[in-house]
């Protein structure tokens, strides 16, 4: 009825002062009261927080507590109410549901209690709205890999044996080197080995000019080969001691040997052992000198002393589903313009794209947006060749690979031209 009132007062008021006249036709009827299913209008009082809303309102879902009839155990006569001693912000989100029919996610509020306001409350989180399903997915995953976490720490911690006070205290000076003055300087020692380390790796493969008798280039390893040698021994050395405490003071060693930074750590000091037992014979020499290359690992070990690395690593895992589908994604584009270039080649004689797998390398570096710069490659070897195609999302643009023109030579400059003009001139004078 106050709709209606609202609808005729203007008119009513305009007629009253003159400015219209009266209508002639009767005023139109105001809309009946709709009949609400119930007493009506419901009060409740959510920890203090009064919401009110229409009966009907909450039956639309009969599944859960205050669409069923259950929610009358909470009815309190002398304030003719319904009380919850629940959390009001996110009674707010539920309240809404019942009033739209979409449930949605408030990103501020603390995934643990979001679940127990809607468990109590009857409410199945698998209805939550596209708009926020994803975040919520991702919140609730990242929460149940913590609580993971912490309850492997505390069961690790139950330790039956006499050296539980020792072991626990390496343990724990080991994870937060802030708790003893002892533990903070291994940690700084250890880190600054890494960092020596790995600048070693890096400085051994710069040029130190000629070595005696020979005229090529020697590298700072091979001309100072003793103390790159005694600097790595070292090196490896600490990082031996430190993995043998963290393997002794570990609460579950199994759980500790099988664990990523445990590997990158027997990863980072196992080339050494290696060539210390490995001959000189020329057919491991190749061997051993690829096995070098994973000293490079001992980078990884900066992760053990930076929470902004250990961040990152735990980034790129909560996203490896997303990683994997871009990866996917670049794949098939990868095999269908591959394949493209491969028949559409196929009938010319000096074409470098002999297979498709050939023709993998060139789609990378095209859709990856690297470019191509060599010119003269005659290898398969190199994955490469000198034509060059484009794609976009209409259409694909492919040329030949044929061997450039020789360019033109430039012409000679301006002085060099008029002295030539001037020489002629003289000629014919002459």
């Amino acid at each position: 009825m106050a709709a209606g009132v609202a609808a005729w007062l203007p008119f009513a008021r305009a007629a009253a002062i003159g400015w219209m006249p009266v209508a002639r036709a009767p005023m139109p009827l105001p809309p009946k009261k709709r009949a609400r299913g119930g007493d009506g209008l419901i009060l409740l009082n959510v920890s203090g927080t009064r919401f009110q809303t229409w009966r009907d309102t909450l039956e639309r879902y009969p599944d859960t507590l205050l669409g069923s009839s259950e929610r009358d155990y909470f009815f309190h006569e002398d304030s003719s109410e319904f009380f919850f001693d629940r959390d009001p912000e996110i009674f707010r989100h539920i309240l809404n549901f019942y009033r739209t029919g979409k449930l949605h996610f408030p990103r501020q509020e603390c995934i643990c209690a979001y679940d127990e306001e809607l468990a109590f409350f009857g409410i199945v989180p698998e209805i939550i709205g596209d708009c926020c399903y994803e975040d919520y997915k991702d919140r609730r995953r990242e929460n149940q890999e913590r609580i993971q976490d912490d309850q492997e720490n505390e069961q690790s911690v139950e330790l039956v044996s006499a050296d539980v006070s020792v072991r626990e205290s390496m343990w724990r000076a080991f994870e937060n080197p802030h708790t003893s003055t002892l533990a903070l300087v291994f940690y700084y020692v250890t880190g600054f080995f890494i960092a020596v380390s790995v600048l070693a790796n890096v400085a051994e493969t710069v040029p130190c000019g000629s070595a005696q008798n020979r005229l090529e280039q020697t590298s700072c390893g091979e001309r100072y080969a003793l103390a790159f040698f005694c600097l790595d021994t070292a090196c490896v050395m600490i990082f031996t001691v430190e993995y043998l405490l963290r393997l002794l003071a570990a609460p579950s060693r199994f759980r500790f040997a099988k664990s990523v930074m445990s590997v990158i750590d027997v990863v980072a000091i196992m080339p050494y052992y290696i060539g210390l037992v490995m001959t000189d014979n020329e057919d491991v020499s190749g061997a051993f000198v690829t096995l070098r290359v994973f000293r490079v690992f001992r980078i990884f070990k900066f992760s053990r002393h930076s929470a902004g690395l250990r961040i990152l690593g735990y980034t790129l895992r909560s996203c490896a589903s997303e990683l994997g589908f871009l990866l996917f994604s670049l794949t098939m584009a990868i095999i269908i313009f591959a394949t493209v270039i491969f028949y559409a080649e196929k009938g010319c004689s000096g074409s470098k794209f002999t297979s498709i797998p050939a023709a993998f390398w060139y789609t990378i570096v095209t859709m990856t947006t690297l470019g191509w710069c060599c010119d003269d490659v005659t290898t398969t070897e190199n994955r490469s060749s000198s034509s060059s195609s484009s794609s976009s999302s209409s259409s694909t643009r492919i040329r030949s690979p044929t061997t450039p023109p020789p360019p033109e030579p430039p012409p000679p400059p301006r002085h060099l031209q008029n002295t030539s003009s001037t020489s002629s001139l003289c000629a014919n004078t002459t």
